[in-house]
């Protein structure tokens, strides 16, 4: 580790002292011997290290080789050197000329370095200037856009002041400039209020313009107001026109409240005379062509039929109804209520009268309220539209057009309902305002909602009170005073059935309770009165054949004319079955009430376990046996045409005739059965009980449809 070269002189001791060797001392005393078997180690790691051990080269003769091949490569190099001098004295000067050219350079870019320092300051300058013009630009601007528009509005053309002076209302330039000029005169009220001294320069010239622009609008609308009150004139026409024209009205609301109120009131005061005198005269026209024969006080459901006593009194006596029957008939007049007819066109009374042609109250109210309706809805939807009204303000407006009409209305149909005893055009006439009502509400028009809710009150009061009438009628008849007692229906009952069926087909678009407690009412009082009917005949069996057929009728008409699931269906359904069934056995009794007798009375002892008690009646037995045998065909045979004769209604009659054969075989059935008990099996007489599918076989020859 401390060799050195040849021409390395040696170091003094004290050289050798002072040299720091690091970790390659190991004089001192902080050397480790493991340190030194660690680097001893790398270095016989290495390649060159290896490969000398390996060849067993002597290093002190190896490091003389090294240094003489360096010497003689430094003198190769020195050669080289002094060989290429003049390439490198000419590159040296190359080199110095590049450094002179290099600066001239350096010194041409400072320059332009300084240059375009001072184009950037140029440029943020001229940056500057560019947003303060572009901010005055903007300013200038909308300074000029107020000011233009100011200027618009402010200046009045002379093309609008010639339309305004000289063009006609109609025409629809004058429409175009009353439109700017109105947006003129609020330009300038708006410049007022803000001390505009520019507004003062025009605010001659537009109240000028204001003024005549009123007056030629004030003019028109007056003359088209005035149009209405020319005889057979259609005022729908001039209301259209004047709908075109709506901004006239808000022109004069907006700019001359005054005029406004006098077109608005000169309007009002002119439709309000030319409804109430068409009205007035159409409902004076209608009530010509009314039928001439209405009912009375006296046409009532209770009241005896006086159609003998006219023939009895002839000439001399006072001129009734045709029919009393045709007042609780509904008839054809139930078609009113249809759709097709009830929004159907309205009557012409002179054509009627021409055509000699006669119609009930209904019909000719019908006509009158569906033109009011039409009249109505019209009149609203123009008054809101053309006066730009809502609300409780359009309602307002409406009534004080047609508040006289509707009060001579509501006066008119007082007199009338006062006097009234025809209980269906009552009600009649109020299912048509109830369907009347629901159109308007449908059309959103409200203006008549009152005038219905007036109408229903006088109406529905009427037809309770007549309803009632017919109800006390009823109750106070006197069966001996209706003439001849009669099995066949009575023609009370047949005017309730009619009627019910007429008030109940009615009432079913519309139900009301009140109509229905006093149908229950009138029910109740007409079951009384044929009970009452029925206790004046002698016999039972008359009393059940007047039972059964005014029951039958009743619900005959019922089910016809009414819903199947009604009350009054239902409530003469379980009264024609009681009735029937107990005259089946009031029937069966003359021919068979011996056997009938026996059954109940074995059926009972059967159900006692005393059946034995029968034991000794064999000459009653065999005596019933026998008899029923002998005469059983004449017997119902005779019973069937006594029943087709005692009932008016084939099928009914037929229904019984079924029934009673039915119980007859169930009784005979009932006979067999007791006769097959232990008790009379000794009996010689039951060989000659006939055979129960003998018996049915023959009953089919009396019984259709068995």
């Amino acid at each position: 580790l401390r060799m050195r070269s040849k021409k390395e002189p040696p170091g003094t001791e004290a050289d050798i002292a002072n040299l720091n060797l690091g970790e390659l001392d190991i004089t001192t005393d902080e050397f480790i011997l493991d340190e030194v078997d660690i680097h001893i180690q790398a270095n016989l790691e290495d390649d060159l290290v290896k490969e000398a051990l390996k060849t067993g080269v002597d290093l002190r003769q190896y490091s003389k080789q090294v240094e003489a091949e360096l010497q003689r490569i430094e003198q190769a190099s020195i050669k080289d050197y002094i060989k290429e001098s003049q390439n490198i004295a000419l590159l040296h000067n190359q080199i110095t000329a590049c450094d002179s050219i290099l600066e001239r350079m350096e010194g041409m870019l400072s320059g332009f370095q300084s240059d375009l320092s001072s184009i950037s300051s140029e440029i943020q300058t001229l940056q500057q200037q560019s947003v303060s013009m572009n901010v005055r630009l903007k300013n200038r601007q909308a300074v000029r856009s107020h000011l233009s528009q100011l200027v618009d509005e402010l200046v009045v053309p002379g093309a609008m002041i010639s339309t305004i002076l000289d063009s006609p209302v109609t025409e629809q330039e004058f429409l175009e400039q009353l439109h700017e000029l109105n947006t003129k005169i609020n330009f300038a009220k708006e410049l007022s209020f803000r001390e505009t001294l520019a507004c003062s320069d025009i605010q001659d010239i537009v109240d000028r313009l204001k003024l005549k622009a009123v007056s030629k609008i004030r003019e028109f609308i007056l003359q088209k107001i005035y149009s209405f009150r020319k005889p057979m004139t259609n005022y729908q026409i001039p209301q259209n026109t004047l709908l075109k024209y709506r901004f006239f009205y808000q022109f004069l609301l907006a700019n001359e409240r005054t005029v406004a109120k006098e077109i608005r009131d000169e309007y009002v005061d002119t439709m309000s005379k030319i409804y109430y005198s068409y009205f007035k005269s159409y409902s004076g026209r209608l009530l010509k062509v009314q039928y001439e024969e209405v009912a009375d006080k006296d046409d009532l459901m209770g009241v005896e039929d006086t159609a003998k006593k006219d023939i009895l009194h002839g000439f001399f006596s006072k001129p009734s109804l045709k029919s009393r029957n045709t007042i609780f008939t509904l008839g054809q007049r139930g078609a009113i209520l249809s759709p097709a007819e009830l929004e159907g066109p309205i009557l012409v009374p002179h054509t009627a009268q021409r055509g000699d042609s006669r119609y009930p109250y209904e019909t000719l109210f019908r006509s009158q309220h569906y033109a009011l309706l039409d009249n109505g809805c019209r009149e609203y939807l123009f008054l809101s539209d053309f006066f730009m009204v809502a609300g409780n303000s359009a309602l307002d407006l409406f009534n004080s057009i047609m508040g006289k009409t509707l009060s001579m209305f509501l006066k008119s149909m007082s007199t009338y309902v006062s006097d009234c005893y025809d209980s269906i055009a009552v009600f009649l006439c109020i299912h048509i305002i109830l369907r009347f009502r629901a159109i308007t509400a449908k059309r959103n028009i409200p203006a008549l909602d009152k005038y219905w809710e007036a109408v229903l009150e006088l109406l529905w009061p009427r037809f309770e009170l007549i309803l009632e009438m017919n109800i006390s009628s009823i109750r106070n008849t006197d069966p001996q005073k209706l003439g001849v007692l009669d099995t066949r229906p009575h023609y009370i009952t047949r005017r309730y059935a009619e009627f019910s069926s007429a008030i109940v087909s009615i009432n079913q678009t519309f139900p009301n309770e009140r109509t229905n407690a006093l149908l229950g009412q009138l029910q109740i009082e007409v079951e009384n009165f044929v009970l009452k009917m029925a206790a004046e005949f002698p016999s039972r069996r008359d009393q059940l054949i007047f039972l059964i057929n005014n029951y039958d009728m009743m619900l005959s008409v019922l089910m016809e004319r009414a819903a199947d699931d009604s009350k009054e269906v239902e409530g003469f359904q379980q009264l024609l079955l009681a009735r029937t069934q107990e005259f089946i056995e009031e029937i069966l009794s003359p021919p068979f009430g011996g056997m009938i007798a026996f059954v109940k009375e074995a059926e009972a002892l059967m159900e006692k376990g005393q059946l034995d008690r029968l034991k000794n009646d064999e000459a009653r037995i065999t005596q019933l046996v026998r008899g029923f045998s002998s005469t059983w065909k004449q017997s119902v045979e005779a019973m069937s045409q006594d029943v087709m004769r005692s009932f008016t209604n084939f099928k009914n009659g037929t229904s019984i005739i079924q029934g009673a054969l039915t119980q007859l075989i169930q009784y005979y059935h009932g006979f067999h059965k007791v006769l097959n008990q232990p008790t009379f099996r000794s009996l010689a007489v039951r060989s000659e009980l006939i055979n129960l599918h003998h018996l049915m076989v023959e009953v089919k020859k009396h019984k259709p449809n068995f």
